[in-house]
């Protein structure tokens, strides 16, 4: 009982589902912090959580496991400057306001002012608010000082001008680290953001799927609140199902999971004359963006047979989708995990591909299918010595499957 009761304090405070994570790493997080208070009683470390905001906050620090890096998921970051560029969003003389919720170790937010300043857009005419739960990962945030691990892919090619080189790694230089704010908020405290106006453009991505599905439709309803009638949503490639169960529709943007809020919570007046106008790069120019895919026809029950095929038929878009609805109806696993991680694959989105394949391992260190793509993957990106140890690991589970 004490420790279902320290689950519920996590999931009244942050909205933690501990089945996105597994109750494995739930439990071990309570025991390493029981461990760490010196009790040697699960009562006694329930009281301890809800007697101290500090250990609670230290439990917390120990569940959360950041996973970002920069410019993860490239076609958001394209379209955010593909809609700025064209005027997509209507502006009086105030600045762009842009929120990214989680923020993490600091990667999204700073890609975001980064794709704004390579659009050509004055520093003066947007600023970015980053919140997350962390204090830990916002003081690396604010360190911005970043290793290998937060460079993956070719993403940051020609993005050199924005590094300076640093003892540890590479620091994001000032001018893009005085675009952003970073501040420690929840998503599911009310309020959010006290005394301050609603946002143009909401990045909230690989967030949701933490939560179960009232806290979904929570969290979904307080970005909604947070968001300009005529703002967009950037949801995470697993997440879109959620926003089109609240009635947001595509923006239509290839490869970026962007919304805009049901039609019903726009307003009917005429798109607001921008009083400044941003000025464009011309060789930055747009390409024309492409037709968006329907939206697919979700079978039930929600198969991933169904998810299989459609990807061999080469409806990526739908099979994400599918993918997406079975991880909302039956939960977080590892079989989901990894077909959703070949599906990116096929698309040719490595970084979301190796994120999906690891987030199955996480849940089943075992799955033999995970190990596999991994070191096929990790391979083709250069990193040998680690391709080498999967390989190895993959045969060791093949050999004790054939006994």
């Amino acid at each position: 009982m004490p420790a279902t009761e320290i689950v519920q304090l996590l999931r009244d405070a942050i909205g933690l589902d501990p089945e996105s994570i597994g109750q494995p790493a739930v439990e071990r997080a309570i025991q390493d912090r029981q461990a760490a208070c010196g009790l040697s009683d699960t009562r006694a470390y329930a009281a301890r959580v809800r007697a101290s905001k500090d250990e609670l906050q230290a439990l917390v620090e120990c569940v959360i496991v950041p996973e970002t890096w920069f410019f993860r998921d490239l076609g958001a970051f394209d379209a955010l400057s593909t809609v700025v560029r064209h005027g997509a969003l209507p502006m009086a003389t105030e600045p762009l306001r842009l929120l990214s919720v989680p923020s993490s170790t600091g990667e999204e937010p700073y890609s975001m002012a980064m794709a704004l300043l390579d659009a050509g857009v004055p520093s003066a005419r947007f600023e970015v608010d980053a919140m997350d739960v962390s204090l830990h990962a916002l003081e690396r945030a604010t360190a911005a000082v970043y290793g290998r691990n937060s460079f993956r892919g070719s993403a940051t090619i020609g993005r050199d001008h924005h590094f300076e080189t640093a003892p540890e790694g590479r620091r994001v230089c000032q001018r893009v680290r005085r675009q952003v704010r970073f501040r420690h908020g929840n998503l599911m405290a009310m309020p959010f953001l006290p005394g301050r106006d609603r946002f143009d453009i909401i990045f909230c991505r690989n967030l949701l799927i933490y939560f179960d599905r009232p806290t979904q439709d929570r969290a979904i309803e307080q970005l909604g609140a947070l968001l300009k009638p005529e703002g967009l949503l950037f949801v995470g490639s697993s997440e879109g199902g959620l926003a089109l169960s609240h009635g947001y529709v595509s923006a239509k943007l290839p490869m970026a999971f962007a919304f805009r809020r049901p039609q019903s919570a726009r307003t009917a007046r005429p798109p607001l004359v921008r009083a400044v106008p941003i000025p464009v790069a011309p060789k930055l120019a747009a390409a024309p963006l492409a037709k968006a895919a329907a939206p697919v026809a979700l079978l039930s029950p929600v198969s991933l047979d169904d998810a299989r095929r459609l990807a061999d038929q080469g409806q990526i878009d739908d099979a994400i989708a599918l993918c997406d609805a079975h991880l909302r109806a039956h939960g977080p696993s590892a079989p989901a995990f990894c077909l959703l991680g070949v599906v990116h694959d096929a698309a040719g989105r490595a970084d979301e591909a190796e994120s999906c394949y690891r987030k199955a391992l996480y849940l089943e260190p075992r799955h033999e299918e995970a190990v596999t793509h991994l070191a096929r993957l990790v391979e083709r990106r250069g990193a040998i010595d680690e391709a080498k140890v999967l390989r190895s690991r993959a045969r060791r589970l093949a050999e004790r499957g054939a006994r």
